[in-house]
């Protein structure tokens, strides 16, 4: 429901900023871009063709650029740095926090790079250095290394005399960290905690440990399924000494969630999440070319097989009619078994010691099921062509499909989580390439056996 009303409400801005761009007044654009939040002006760059994208970006107020180009997609974020020259650049992200900072700094030009590099203090350098020092999608990319610390052997008064004295907090502060004097991190206090104690009780008597810490190299999948495990706002980041390093806030978690489901959507279909819905025609060709090659190879395999049977179909022309139901319906019993498997393995619920009883279960349901819509069609199947050896064909070809189809919709995803490919991209072709050739091998095959006898 509030993912409908979010597209509802883009659509409704798309059309308005269209109607303010048609009229030709850039006064009209400039005021409905500058209402907007960063996110939602990224949102509608992403929308707009590259013509029009550019005469909104140069009226995007300048404090707002650098939190935009954290918004949008690596392809709309490469044309947009692009067509801004160095000092606008180093304005515009150098008021970034840390994290965001991390996230971009790899797209900026390297003049850029060492303008911002040298324009910040000693400290907030070797945060991003160290954020740096991350491999993209884990914990220590995406912690914020802004946190407010206190010492355990300190009082509640103290602790608020200092909070008052520092002027403001960071954004989703909800507990702040207890560390020792080697800022290794031995628990935090609950601000809701702080605020209702006597101001005499000490910090050591408020500490609570049940909060699990990250670790730094922890993957940002992890990061986002403790997250909802625990309903946490904000969680610590540590390193293998436990050493407070920073924190991660539930508004990066959702951007994690929102990037994840936008992977394994657009994935699936072999498409880049971060491609410009405008790129230009030559860049998206590229793009799609290589998925498309490997679609017609296991197009090519699957007529190879029905070649193998071209004497059968010749025969029974039925066959060539009832042909693409078994593998149109195996591959969609197989993408059913796939895309619960995806799931689980981004979910940590699916590993060695379950996956056994996982396939004993998913092909016991692809026997009962291809008994009753292999049963069903071969009935139709009887009744259209009056050959109930034709019905017994086809029924038998789907339980064999629907067994392979689960078999290939678990064993898959295991094989290539292992190998390290990511089952969300590369697993649906796998498993239509098995349930095409399976179908047309077990229903051609039968046939060949039981009608031509």
């Amino acid at each position: 429901m509030a993912e409908a009303v979010r597209h509802d409400k883009t659509a409704r801005q798309l059309r308005l900023l269209s109607d303010a761009l048609d009229s030709g007044r850039l006064g009209p654009v400039r005021r409905l871009i500058n209402t907007l939040a960063p996110a939602e002006i990224g949102n509608l760059l992403e929308s707009l063709p590259p013509d029009r994208r550019m005469v909104v970006w140069g009226l995007v107020d300048a404090e707002d650029d650098g939190e935009v180009l954290v918004h949008v997609g690596d392809e709309v974020r490469e044309s947009l740095i692009a067509d801004m020259d160095p000092d606008e650049l180093v304005a515009a992200v150098e008021d970034l926090d840390i994290d965001d900072l991390a996230d971009l700094v790899e797209d900026l030009p390297e003049a850029v790079t060492g303008q911002i590099l040298q324009s910040m203090d000693r400290e907030n350098r070797e945060r991003l250095e160290q954020a740096l020092s991350y491999e993209e999608d884990t914990a220590g990319r995406l912690m914020n290394p802004d946190v407010v610390t206190v010492r355990a052997d300190t009082t509640v008064d103290v602790v608020l005399r200092f909070l008052r004295l520092r002027g403001e907090l960071p954004e989703n502060t909800d507990h702040l960290y207890v560390v020792n004097r080697r800022h290794q991190l031995l628990g935090w206090v609950a601000l809701q905690k702080l605020v209702t104690s006597e101001p005499g009780v000490p910090i050591n008597k408020l500490i609570d440990d049940e909060l699990t810490a990250i670790h730094a190299a922890e993957s940002a999948e992890s990061v986002a399924r403790q997250f909802s495990d625990h309903d946490w706002v904000s969680a610590p980041v540590v390193d293998e000494g436990n050493v407070l390093l920073g924190r991660i806030t539930i508004d990066d978690v959702v951007d994690i969630i929102r990037e994840q489901a936008e992977h394994q959507a657009l994935g699936a279909a072999g498409l880049d999440e971060d491609e410009d819905l405008f790129s230009p025609v030559k860049r998206a060709v590229r793009g799609r070319i290589v998925w498309l090659g490997v679609n017609l190879a296991t197009a090519f395999l699957a007529a190879a097989v029905i070649g193998r049977f071209e004497a059968t179909i010749e025969k029974i022309v039925a066959l060539a009619v009832l042909m693409p139901i078994v593998a149109g319906i195996g591959g969609n019993a197989g993408m059913q078994v796939l895309t619960l498997m995806v799931r689980g393995l981004a979910l940590g619920q699916v590993g060695a010691s379950n996956s056994g009883v996982l396939l004993w279960k998913e092909v016991r349901v692809a026997l009962i099921n291809g008994l009753l819509i292999g049963g069903f069609v071969g009935l139709v199947a009887f009744a259209w062509f009056q050959d109930w050896l034709l019905g017994v064909v086809i029924t038998a070809a789907l339980v064999i499909n629907f067994s392979c189809a689960a078999l290939a919709g678990v064993l898959v995803p295991l094989a290539m989580k292992r190998a390290d490919v990511d089952p969300a991209v590369a697993g649906g072709v796998v498993v239509t390439a098995v349930t095409d050739v399976v179908g047309f091998f077990s229903f051609l095959g039968l046939a060949t056996v039981i009608l031509l006898r």
